[in-house]
């Protein structure tokens, strides 16, 4: 077995056959994990990004509020949530807001979600991986300074595991998301015990002096709220993840729709009892969260310095809890980072369904198209891999950085999807005459104009909020892919219709007159011979061999060698004053197509095929530059005849080739095409100056 196939048998495994698709689907418990897992560990950055944020106005009262916001991010998030209940009702096939935008609001508005949907996948990989490996720093310390190798290392593990199959990664992945909501239920339990008993101890970060921020100090009523809705925009990252599970309901067992639905509701319902409690929490400990700690931190009168280190919301959390250097706090820092970790999965199966859909409908290429050998979409899983990895380094694994592009597209997406969802009611309720029916679409219509209202409201505040922060980047990115895309689609229409066939015969119907056929000879070897026995074999209606004179010497070598064999086909010498091997034979070429328009003017080339990738490194790219140019050639084909090296030479020996091409059948005198064994032509070739 090949090297290369063989180390891809061990990383990703057996082959699976097409009507095994059907076991790869998921249920309740796996699908939990694999498609909600963005949406439950956003509750670990979610509170840090409320109190970062926060935090700029200093010690003004503000971070007292936290819980506020996040009640306000929880209200969001059932409404979205429910709307999306509609969603996966309507649209269960698995195209999700792009299928609702596309449908109900056009094709244009659908591909702009399309690419919002893609943008966000990616931003979900990098940030959830660069969370994740800052959140188990807080534990490993021998991962502090190696962040992005880290993260980088992580996303080609998931991109491993998830290429394995959609089930495989289900069950690796289960546990550690599992593990992460027991730890945290353990944290909030514990800590709203001790709370409630009068135990809880205060932070260390609590007895921290905090600084407003340049350009903080003073903040009027306008000010002060402007902070709150930039504060809101920044905890909205908890409703990432949505989405995903309106992709994936082609995945799951039956009844599809219900499930998804069920799933939906279970995420919400963890998500907001988890980011609530932690705000809660952290109110009472007292954590304080600071973008930039040497500016913003007096301890004891004193700045921290540059090289002071301050963890995450449940980091201090844990810490508080459970005591330093704790079991608990070890438990809650791992499970945390191996979650965030586990969360971009929720990208790798969300984005390569989506991009499948996008290259079935024309927008990407067709090879996102097809499964790979475990039935998952590959190429869209590679495509999310690189792009993520890319802004890892980029960013050098930054999720303050990172995370102020994160949540436009999905908003982006939100708006439209309900918006389209609006539509769909509407025109339903135009054909449908049951009472009890017409009285379910009012409602779920009603739940939808909801969700349109609170989405475009949260994306004009995010938009208003971090567009000079990162949101503008990621509505370039948006309109970049756009237009990518819309330029594909519109090669791939051009092609369709060149190629498309017309009501009547056309040119390309025709059969033409003569087939006369040429052997490109820049050598005569026993590749060479098999491609000439190849072209004899067609019986053309005229056939020749063609070679460039570049070096007299070897010219005269090759038509002493051509004579001697007594090989009977002609031999044509094309003179190439300008020492070029390419330019000949097409000018030639072009000269028999442009006198026989009619005929059929056909190139065999012979070519050396070697088991090693080395080799073709180092062999002659001449006869490559020429097929390439024979291909845009019109009226003429290219026939290209292997030769396997050591394996075709044990097959064939070098006598039965050249035997192949010597034998003639009984009326040799009469094949068109034959010629005296010496026949040898010199024609001057063409070819522009050389330079």
């Amino acid at each position: 077995m090949d090297p290369g196939r063989l180390l891809k048998r061990v990383v990703v495994g057996r082959a699976l056959r097409t009507e095994r698709l059907q076991r790869q689907l998921l249920p309740r418990r796996l699908a939990l994990p694999v498609f909600a897992s963005d949406a439950l560990s956003s509750v670990a950055y979610a509170p840090d990004e409320i109190l970062l944020t926060l935090a700029l106005a200093g010690g003004a009262g503000l971070i007292t509020s936290s819980w506020q916001v996040g009640a306000a991010v929880a209200f969001v998030m059932m409404v979205i949530v429910a709307s999306y209940r509609q969603n996966v009702h309507a649209y269960p096939s698995g195209g999700g807001d792009y299928e609702v935008a596309t449908t109900n609001l056009g094709p244009r508005v659908g591909l702009g979600v399309g690419a919002a949907l893609m943008v966000d996948y990616i931003l979900t990989v990098a940030v959830s991986v660069s969370a994740g490996v800052q959140n188990a720093a807080a534990a490993l310390g021998f991962l502090r300074g190696y962040e992005p190798v880290a993260a980088t290392a992580l996303i080609l593990l998931l991109t491993v595991i998830n290429l394995r199959g959609t089930r495989e990664s289900g069950r690796a992945l289960a546990v550690p998301v599992y593990a992460f909501l027991g730890s945290i239920a353990l944290l909030v339990l514990v800590g709203c015990g001790q709370w409630l008993t009068g135990n809880l101890d205060r932070a260390p970060s609590a007895s921290y002096e905090l600084l407003p921020a340049p350009g903080y100090e003073g903040l009027t009523a306008i000010g002060v709220a402007v902070l709150l809705l930039r504060s809101f925009a920044s905890g909205s990252v908890a409703l990432t993840g949505v989405q995903a599970v309106a992709n994936g309901v082609p995945a799951l067992t039956r009844p599809k729709s219900r499930n998804a639905a069920s799933i939906l509701l279970i995420m919400a319902a963890i998500s907001i009892t988890i980011t609530i409690s932690t705000l809660l929490l952290a109110r009472e400990t007292g954590i304080q969260l600071v973008l930039n700690p040497d500016e913003q931190l007096l301890v004891d009168g004193e700045r921290v310095g540059p090289e002071f280190v301050q963890d995450t919301v449940l980091g201090q959390l844990s810490q508080t809890v459970f005591g330093a250097g704790s079991l608990g706090l070890l438990l809650v820092s791992v499970c945390t980072g191996v979650m965030l970790v586990v969360a971009a999965n929720t990208a790798f199966n969300g984005f390569p369904v989506l991009t499948s859909r996008l290259a079935a409908d024309g927008f990407l290429p067709r090879d996102l198209l097809s499964r790979g050998q475990r039935l998952t979409y590959s190429n869209g899983i590679l495509l999310l891999a690189g792009a993520a990895a890319a802004l890892v380094l980029v960013y050098q694994a930054t999720v303050t950085q990172l995370i102020q592009m994160y949540i436009v597209g999905v908003f982006v997406s939100f708006t439209l999807s309900q918006l389209g969802m609006v539509r769909h009611w509407n025109r339903q309720l135009r054909t449908e005459v049951s009472l009890s029916q017409r009285r379910a679409m009012v409602r779920s219509r009603t739940i939808n104009m909801t969700g349109v209202a609170m989405a475009a409201t949260v994306l004009v505040v995010i938009l208003l909020a971090r567009f000079v922060h990162g949101a503008g980047l990621s509505l370039v990115a948006i309109a970049l892919l756009w237009m990518v895309m819309t330029m594909v689609y519109g090669y791939h229409r051009s092609v369709g219709e060149e190629v498309a066939l017309g009501h009547g015969p056309d040119a390309s119907q025709i059969v033409p007159s003569r087939v006369h056929a040429l052997v490109h000879v820049p050598r005569l070897d026993r590749a060479t011979m098999r491609a000439l026995a190849y072209a004899r074999a067609t019986r053309p209606h005229s056939l020749e061999a063609v070679t460039v004179d570049i070096v007299a010497a070897e010219t005269e070598r090759l038509r002493a060698e051509w004579t001697r064999r007594e090989i009977p086909v002609t031999l044509r010498v094309l003179e190439s004053p300008y020492r070029e091997s390419t330019r000949p034979v097409l000018d030639y070429v072009r000269r028999l197509h442009r006198d026989r328009p009619r005929d059929a003017v056909i190139v065999y080339m012979a070519e050396y095929v070697h088991r090693s990738r080395w080799v073709r490194l180092f062999r002659d790219r001449a006869d490559d530059r020429l097929r390439e140019e024979l291909l845009r050639t019109p009226g003429v084909a290219l026939v290209t005849v292997p030769w396997q090296g050591k394996d075709a030479a044990r097959q064939v020996d070098e006598e039965e080739v050249v035997r192949a091409v010597l034998e003639a059948d009984e009326d040799a005198a009469e094949e068109p095409g034959s010629a005296p064994p010496s026949a040898v032509v010199r024609r001057s070739g063409g070819g522009g100056r050389a330079g």
